[in-house]
């Protein structure tokens, strides 16, 4: 996730804004004594107040949703409550509550935005569009069930996550305040001595503003209408992480609403339309499905621009999201195992996640210091990086609960955008996090596989998953091992085109006599590359080796065009000795020799794989066009993928940060936002415990919400200026030479390893090494374990696409019910 500065470069306009959050803070700038009014602690401790909403909100409400007779407040005042607890605390029975339980209303969608630091283009962008998609599904004409038992809009609550007070942008508080949903000046930080873990706003409006900065007001009864939204701001006191934000959604509000489905959104994520209802319908028609992803695409922009896909960044990206949904999802999803639920939008049934799926998830939250204590997961560098992919903690956990069967599935009717890094040192660090998350989910679920015999799956389903497990095992193997594979590949297939055997009078491509030199000069330098990953990885953050990582990135694309020339000439002359016969002398007659020693149904196999199962996924999806966009930026990145990212992921999995967005700037650890001075509590006349709230008149409401909306609506200019190395100080207590002798193994067994697998392969340029046979053989074998690897992984997931276009999508065109 991205987003813009928190903190203007302008100390007037930070001097002002300061100013702005004071409670006597007047609409001309300065400050005044209002009057006062005593708010009674809800027993004894929680803080919660109404306060009037702007003129320009409250009318903008259509006039049939409004409570004439005044019982019902949701349209003219905002509810802010002070939590000064935590998460698991914010119950009924301690005097917390929402909106929606108070009104005694259904909640069936509960949609949760995950909130960093993003700037308001991008919060507009996810905003906006989720309250589209209620309209769609307000604005159906028939339904089993929306109709039923009261207004649509009422089943549906939208919650905002804000992870921590201090990185929140100034521009996207300004959004949110024009909308109705906050309001500056109101926030307690301490409440009776108590300090507030979370403010919680409640408001339902009927305002947006686009991504560009427009406001869209109801007009009349048009289609295009917004509804009434129930939206729930959660801005958190402290930066705690996305699990700690994610524990405020399911054990704080989920609890006390109840809902029936949770959908999680990552700011910058635009939801295409009808994309809610396409998920909600998921779960509404099976009755064992526990989780579920929609379809992810990047958000690219004009295609010459830094974000389009002249940018090979941008366009490799964008061909792996389409493939990744396309071939992985569709084969997980027709076994229903999907080892990974993006954060960016998916869903789950809440009381199929709660219980011990989300305690085994919430060990991930490091503000748990009592699992901590008892030695809990995230205690160990592996258990920490395991939870860099918190999206795969939960997606294994829920299918293996102990006597349960529920599956997760892949809905590609439901479709979303998301921002993704445009420039070389954000796409290292947001690989980073993938890959070392992605390496020990992967561990773990194979090491804890045995749990699935307690579940209450069918026989038939626990085959299928032996199938995935298999898949799983296979592909971490070529994973590991990618980085030896590449190398070989690349130094055997230019031997054999550039260094021809001795009498045989081929010509060695593409250099005549000089070839073998160029070869070496291209080993040399590939070789010398790759040890200035280790060397740039275990030094340095991306952002400051910026045109190190770039030249790599060009080095890596040369290297890879030059093995792409080598086997295209490799498959010329193969095809021209075939056409002249097996009995016809050549010159290379070496080519045929090796390409028999291989075996041709190997070689077929893997070719048509390779090319053929995108180009066939992309057939039964009706989607191609990434093909003709992206396929070539991909092959040509590809390279770095596997000596870039993987080298720079496996050598910092000591990092257990997030990281953060070029451009994107943090607070200090000890910048704190100008709150209220401690609100002290004092006992009433009347019993029980109260405090004093300063009461602004309505005039004085209404004219500072005229300078809200003018900044709100300015039109978003996106940061020149980059910030810092690229993440934020851990504040975990996790010790830090643990995590580092973690990553030092680990490095050295990769290295090992691969280095291993080369050395045996190679072995008569080691001649320590001749014990162990014909040198020849070796390449032979290595060929056909690595072509046969690479063909069934591609394969497997070509089969399960299949199952999934034709029977998947064929039984929910035939029985979903909306």
């Amino acid at each position: 996730m991205g987003g813009g500065s928190p903190v203007s470069c302008d100390d007037d306009d930070e001097d002002s804004w300061i100013q702005r959050q004071q409670p006597n803070a007047t609409p001309a700038g300065g400050l005044k004594r209002y009057a006062t009014r005593k708010v009674k602690l809800v027993q004894g401790s929680v803080l919660s107040i109404n306060y009037n909403v702007p003129s320009a909100i409250r009318n903008a409400v259509q006039p049939k949703y409004r409570d004439l007779e005044g019982t019902n407040e949701e349209f003219v005042k905002i509810r802010y409550t002070a939590a000064t607890c935590d998460p698991d605390e914010f119950t009924l029975k301690n005097g917390y509550d929402l909106r929606p339980w108070m009104y005694s209303r259904h909640t069936e969608l509960l949609i949760a935005i995950t909130y960093y630091n993003e700037d308001k283009m991008l919060t507009s962008r996810t905003l906006h569009s989720v309250m589209q998609n209620i309209r769609d599904i307000v604005n159906l004409k028939k339904s089993t069930l929306w109709h039923r038992g009261g207004p649509a809009w009422q089943k549906i609550v939208v919650v905002l996550l804000f992870d921590g007070v201090d990185n929140v942008d100034h521009g996207v508080l300004d959004v949110l305040a024009t909308m109705g949903v906050y309001q500056h000046g109101v926030t307690e930080r301490v409440v009776d001595g108590h300090e507030t873990q979370a403010h919680v706003f409640e408001y339902t409006t009927q305002l947006s503003v686009t991504p560009d900065s427009r406001l869209v007001k109801p007009v009349t009864e048009d289609s295009t209408t917004l509804p009434p939204i129930q939206v729930i701001l959660c801005m958190k006191t402290k930066r705690a992480g996305k699990i700690n934000s994610h524990r405020w959604l399911y054990n704080a509000f989920g609890r006390i609403l109840n809902p029936e489905v949770i959908v999680t959104v990552d700011t910058g994520t635009r939801l295409c339309r009808y994309a809610l209802l396409e998920m909600w319908a998921a779960f509404y028609n099976d009755k064992d499905l526990g989780a579920a992803c929609g379809e992810i695409r990047c958000h690219t922009g004009k295609f010459r621009s830094r974000a389009g896909l002249v940018n090979p960044i941008v366009a490799s990206q964008n061909f792996e999201y389409v493939v990744a949904f396309q071939l992985e999802r569709s084969f997980e999803a027709a076994i229903g195992w999907l080892t990974v639920l993006p954060g960016a939008f998916s869903a789950y049934r809440f009381r199929a996640i709660v219980g011990y799926p989300l305690d085994r998830y919430f060990h991930g939250d490091p503000s748990l210091a009592r699992i901590w204590r008892k030695g809990g997961a995230r205690a160990t560098a592996f258990g920490a990086n395991r939870f860099l992919a918190e999206d795969r903690v939960v997606a294994y956990e829920l299918l293996a609960g102990k006597g349960k069967k529920w599956h997760s599935d892949f809905i590609n009717s439901a479709r979303a955008e998301t921002d993704i890094p445009c420039t070389t040192a954000d796409f290292i660090s947001q690989r980073r996090r993938w890959l070392n998350g992605a390496f020990t989910s992967t561990l773990y679920s194979i090491g804890r596989f045995y749990k699935m015999y307690r579940s209450g799956h069918s026989i038939a389903r626990l085959a299928a998953f032996h199938v995935e497990l298999a898949y799983n095992l296979v592909t971490f193997l070529v994973a590991w091992f990618s980085l030896a594979g590449y190398l070989l590949t690349m130094f055997v297939v230019n031997d054999v085109t550039g260094n021809p055997p001795d009498g045989s009078g081929a010509y060695a491509w593409p250099f005549g006599p000089a070839t073998p030199v160029f070869n070496g000069i291209i080993q040399f330098v590939y070789i010398l590359v790759v040890v200035l990953q280790f060397v740039l990885a275990l030094g340095s953050h991306p952002r400051r080796e910026r045109k190190l990582y770039l030249l790599s990135f060009i080095i890596f694309s040369f290297v890879q065009l030059y093995l792409f020339l080598n086997l295209i000439y490799l498959v010329k002359r193969l095809l021209d000795f075939r056409r002249e016969g097996a009995g016809a002398e050549s010159s290379y007659n070496y080519i045929n020799e090796y390409y028999s020693d291989v075996g041709p149904w190997t070689v077929l196999i893997t070719g048509v794989s390779v090319f053929g199962v995108y180009i066939a996924a992309g057939i039964l999806h009706l989607d191609m066009w990434h093909l003709f966009t992206s396929y070539a930026s991909y092959l040509f990145v590809l390279a770095s993928y596997i000596n870039i990212l993987s080298i720079y992921a496996f050598s910092n999995t000591h990092d257990i940060t997030w990281g953060r967005k070029s451009g994107r700037q943090d607070l200090n650890d000890d910048f704190k936002h100008p709150l209220h001075p401690p609100a002290r509590a004092s006992a009433s006349s009347q019993g029980g415990v109260v405090i004093e709230e300063v009461q602004k008149p309505q005039e004085d409401i209404d004219t500072q919400f005229e300078a809200v909306v003018k900044r709100a609506l300015t039109p978003y200019v996106p940061p020149t200026k980059e910030y810092g190395d690229g993440g934020a100080k851990s504040r975990n207590t996790t010790p830090e030479e643990d995590f580092k002798s973690f990553r030092t193994k680990l490095v050295g067994v990769y290295i090992f390893s691969n280095f291993l697998m080369c050395a045996v392969v190679l072995n008569d340029s080691f001649q320590s090494l001749s014990f162990l046979g014909d040198p020849y053989w070796h390449k032979i074998w290595f060929f056909r374990v690595w072509m046969w690897a690479n063909a069934g992984v591609l394969l497997m997931r070509l089969a399960g696409c299949c199952w999934f276009t034709v029977f998947h999508r064929g039984w929910r065109l035939l029985f979903w019910r909306y």
